[in-house]
C-alpha cells in the first residue's frame, strides 16, 4: 500500500477521537485491567482445563503442556518488553495506571502462585491418575536391576558420545545457554586434591537431539525415566576424577522478540535471517531452577545472569512440560483422548462436484474446523491445475511445515499463471519457515512480496482471475484464520468463498494496493487496517448507539481473540451508556472492565476455552433491525488496527448471515467451557440453570457428525484433507496465537 497514505491514516483515525468530549469521561485508570494480567487470566482458564476431571486424562495432560508453551511465549515477548521499558527509566503507566515496574512486580506474584498451582497438579493429581492408567515416569532410585542396566546402557552407547561438559572458571566464562535449553549446573572438586579444597563449576547441556523421556522395559504398560536425570545419576563418569557435591538442573528464557530495522534494511529478507540468529542469544528474562537445588547453585546462577529474585523459578518436578506433549500422542491409549474429529464437507457444498461452478451459484459459508478445510485448499490446487485460470494472488501469514497449498501455487507458477503471494516474514516465531516458504515459491516463479515496512500483513485472502466465455471472472476466499492446514483442525475460523463482482473488484484493489503504489481505492464491501478499519468500527458502533432506544435497545455481539484497543474500549463504553447491548466473546485477552456503574453495566465479557482453539473473529450489529454480520481477520487491538494489513468483509447473503449469528447465539449460551469476566478481572464458570447444559464446541461437532451422517460415502471421504486425516498430534499445542 502507499506507505505515506497508510502511516497518515493510522495517525489520523487514532488518537484524535480521544479528543471528543463524550470520550473523556471514560478515560480513566480504573475503567482498564492491564494487558500482561489480563493474559494470565487466560492461561489460568488453560490451566483450568488441565485441573478439569470431565476432560480425558491425556488431554489434560496436553493442556498443563500449553500453559508451559505459553508461558516461554509469553515471557520471551510481552515480560522482555515490560523489563525494557522498565531498564530504560520509563515512567509512563498503562492504561490501567501501571508503570513497567509495577507491572513486573505483579506479573511475578501472578505467575508464581500459576506455576505452584500447575506443578502442585501434576505431581499430585495427573501423574498418579497416569501410573494407574499404566504410564510411569520413574526416578532413577526408583529403577529395578534390569533398568538400572539398560539405562546404563543406554547412557554409555547413546547419551555419553553426544555430551559436552562446559567448565567455567578463569580461562572459560560461563557459556551462553541458548533460549528454552535444559541445562545441569554441577558444583564438585577434584578427588585428589583433599588438602585444598577447591570448588569448581561447570554446565552440562541436556541434549535436545535425544528423546526426553527414555522408555525402560517394565512388565506392563509403559515405563519412562526423564533424560536429565540419567544424566545426573552418571556425572561422576562425566567428570572423572571429581567428586560431585551437588547437581540441579535449570532452564533460561531470553527475550526472544525480533527488533529489524526496516527502513534501512536493504533486503528485509536477510535482515530478518540475520536477527533470528539472535533471538537464542538474548537477554536472560527468566531462570527455572529443580527445587531443593543448594543455595550455592541458585545464588551463582543468579549473580551471573543478573536476574532478580522474582525472575527465579523454583520448581517442584520436571523443568519444561512442554516435552508432555509427546506423551499426549502415546499410542495404545486412545481411550485417554478425544475421539478423532474428522470434519465434515461444508453444508454449502453438499452435492458439489465441481467447486469453482458451485461458489458461482451462490456464496459459500465455511466453519472450521467442524467443516473441511479441504475445499480452501482444492480452491487454489484446481486453480493451479485449471487452464482457464490466468492468474493466483494470495497472502500467507502462518502456514503449515508440509503446505498442500504452497505447493498448489508453485505448480501454477510452473504452468506459467501470474502467481503472486504476499508472505509476511515477520509473523512472530514463524519467520523461518515464512523465509523457507518465500524461497521455494520464488524459485518456482512465483512474484513473491515480502510485506510492507513497517507493518504486518495478517489479511487473509485469496483471488483467482479466470477465463470463462468471452470474460473474466473473480473468485474471492476471505478468511479469519490462516491458510494452514494442520492449525485449521483445531482453530475455530470462519471462511467465505465468493464470486461477486464487487468482492473481486475490492481484491483485485487491494492486491494492486498492497503489490505497488495504488492510491487506495473507495471499497465496495471490505474495509482495510490501518487505514479506515478502526474508522468503520467507530462508524458501526455510532450508528447501534443511533438507532436505540429503551423499547429497542441495540445489539451488539463481538467475538475475537482480544480487546485492548483503549479507543475501541470507550467506544464500547460509550455504547453501554446509550443503552446499547453488547456481548463480547473474548478468549484471551480484554482490557475492558464490564459491570462498573454507569459505565459498562450492559456489557458482558464470555470467554470460552475448550478442545478447539477459538480463533475467529465475527462482528454482529443489529442496526435497527436491518442486521449486519462481518468477519475479519481483525481483533480489537491498536496493533490490528494501527500497525497491520487486515480486511472486514460482510457476509452478504442473508441466510449465511443467519446462520454467523446463530452461531454467536450458541456460544453465548455454552455454560460448559464459557466463563464470564468479572469487574475485578477475574474469570467464573457461567452457571448452569434450569438443568440445561450446553458446549457450543460439542454442540457444533455433533451439528457437523449429523450432517455429515446424511451425505454420502464418497461426500464424507473427500471432506477432510491428508493433513486432517492423520493423527492430530499437533493439535493446540500453542493457545497463544
Amino acid at each position: 500500500m502507499c506507505q505515506k497514505n497508510l502511516e497518515a491514516d493510522a495517525n489520523a483515525n487514532g488518537p484524535s477521537l480521544d479528543n471528543r468530549p463524550e470520550r473523556k469521561s471514560f478515560n480513566r485508570a480504573e475503567y482498564y485491567i492491564n494487558r500482561e494480567l489480563s493474559w494470565l487470566e487466560f492461561n489460568q482458564r488453560v490451566l483450568e482445563e488441565a485441573i478439569d476431571k470431565t476432560n480425558p486424562l491425556l488431554e489434560r495432560l496436553k493442556f498443563l503442556a500449553i500453559v508451559s508453551s505459553n508461558l516461554d511465549e509469553f515471557f520471551m515477548v510481552r515480560v522482555a518488553g515490560v523489563q525494557d521499558q522498565k531498564e530504560a527509566g520509563l515512567l509512563k503507566r498503562d492504561p490501567s495506571g501501571l508503570t513497567p515496574a509495577a507491572q513486573l512486580k505483579l506479573i511475578a506474584e501472578r505467575t508464581h502462585r500459576m506455576v505452584q498451582d500447575q506443578y502442585a497438579h501434576l505431581m499430585n493429581n495427573l501423574l498418579p491418575e497416569l501410573e494407574a492408567k499404566g504410564i510411569r515416569f520413574l526416578r532413577c532410585e526408583e529403577l529395578n536391576h534390569n533398568q538400572k542396566s539398560f539405562v546404563e546402557n543406554y547412557f554409555d552407547e547413546v547419551i555419553y558420545p553426544v555430551l559436552t561438559p562446559l567448565a567455567v572458571d578463569q580461562s572459560r566464562p560461563f557459556p551462553l545457554l541458548a533460549n528454552k535449553s535444559l541445562n545441569i549446573a554441577v558444583f564438585l572438586e577434584p578427588k585428589n586434591n583433599l588438602a585444598v579444597k577447591r570448588q569448581l563449576f561447570a554446565v552440562v547441556q541436556v541434549p535436545s537431539v535425544l528423546p526426553r523421556f527414555i522408555e525402560v522395559p517394565c512388565a506392563s504398560g509403559k515405563a519412562f525415566v526423564y533424560l536429565e536425570d540419567v544424566i545426573k545419576s552418571q556425572l561422576e563418569v562425566l567428570f572423572r576424577g571429581n567428586r560431585i557435591l551437588e547437581s540441579s538442573t535449570f532452564r533460561i528464557t531470553r527475550n526472544a522478540d525480533l527488533t529489524v530495522d526496516e527502513e534501512g534494511a536493504e533486503d528485509l529478507l536477510e535482515a530478518i535471517e540475520k536477527e533470528l540468529q539472535k533471538r537464542k542469544w538474548g537477554a536472560e528474562v527468566r531462570l527455572e531452577l529443580e527445587a531443593g537445588a543448594g543455595p550455592s547453585i541458585g545464588e551463582y546462577l543468579k549473580a551471573d545472569l543478573e536476574l532478580d529474585d522474582e525472575d527465579i523459578y523454583a520448581i517442584p518436578g520436571p523443568l519444561d512440560l512442554t516435552a508432555f506433549m509427546r506423551i499426549v500422542d502415546l499410542p495404545g491409549y486412545d481411550n485417554l483422548r478425544h475421539e478423532k474429529m474428522t470434519p465434515q464437507e461444508p453444508e454449502d457444498l453438499v452435492g458439489e462436484k465441481d467447486l469453482f461452478a458451485a461458489i458461482a451459484k451462490k456464496d459459500i459459508l465455511l466453519h472450521h474446523p467442524y467443516e473441511s478445510f479441504h475445499p480452501v485448499v482444492e480452491f487454489v490446487s484446481q486453480a493451479a491445475r485449471d487452464p482457464r485460470v490466468l492468474a493466483i494472488k494470495q497472502t500467507l501469514y502462518r502456514v503449515s511445515g508440509d503446505s498442500s497449498i504452497v505447493k498448489a501455487l508453485a505448480e501454477a507458477a510452473r504452468k506459467g499463471k501470474q502467481v503472486t503471494v504476499l508472505v509476511e516474514l515477520k509473523a512472530r516465531f514463524d519467520e523461518e519457515k515464512n523465509i523457507a516458504w518465500a524461497k521455494t515459491l520464488e524459485k518456482a516463479g512465483c512474484h513473491v512480496i515480502y510485506g510492507l515496512v513497517g507493518l504486518k500483513t495478517h489479511a487473509k485472502i485469496i483471488l483467482v482471475v479466470r477465463q470463462e466465455e468471452g470474460r473474466i471472472r473473480r473468485y474471492v476466499h476471505l478468511g479469519t484464520g490462516n491458510y494452514n492446514d494442520a492449525t485449521a483442525r483445531f482453530y475455530t475460523d470462519f471462511g467465505l468463498l465468493t464470486s461477486a463482482e464487487s468482492f473481486g473488484a475490492d481484491a483485485t484493489d487491494f492486491f494492486n494496493e498492497v503489490t505497488g503504489y495504488a492510491v487506495p481505492a473507495k471499497w465496495r464491501e471490505i474495509e482495510a487496517a490501518p487505514l479506515g478499519l478502526r474508522k468503520k468500527f467507530f462508524e458501526l458502533i455510532e450508528r447501534e448507539i443511533e438507532a436505540s432506544t429503551p423499547e429497542k435497545p441495540g445489539r451488539i455481539i463481538a467475538k475475537m481473540n482480544s480487546l485492548t484497543d483503549e479507543h475501541m474500549i470507550q467506544m464500547l463504553y460509550k455504547a453501554s451508556c446509550a443503552g446499547v447491548q453488547i456481548d463480547l466473546i473474548v478468549r484471551g485477552i480484554c482490557c475492558l472492565r464490564p459491570g462498573i456503574p454507569g459505565v459498562s453495566e450492559n456489557v458482558r465479557v464470555t470467554s470460552i476455552v475448550g478442545r478447539f482453539l477459538e480463533h475467529h473473529r465475527a462482528y454482529y450489529f443489529q442496526n435497527g433491525g436491518s442486521e449486519e454480520i462481518y468477519l475479519s481477520s481483525a481483533d480489537w487491538m491498536d496493533r490490528n488496527l494501527d500497525r497491520r494489513v487486515e480486511l472486514l468483509f460482510p457476509v452478504k447473503a442473508p441466510a449465511l448471515a443467519q446462520r454467523v449469528k446463530a452461531i454467536l447465539e450458541i456460544m453465548l449460551k455454552d455454560n460448559v467451557k464459557a466463563r464470564r469476566l468479572l469487574p475485578d478481572g477475574t474469570y467464573v464458570r457461567v452457571a448452569q440453570e434450569g438443568g440445561e447444559v450446553l458446549q457450543s464446541q460439542v454442540y457444533f461437532l455433533k451439528q457437523s457428525r449429523r450432517r455429515g451422517g446424511r451425505g454420502s460415502r464418497r461426500n464424507r471421504a473427500v471432506a477432510a484433507t491428508p493433513v486432517e486425516r492423520e493423527n492430530e498430534k499437533d493439535d493446540g499445542k500453542n493457545l497463544l496465537h
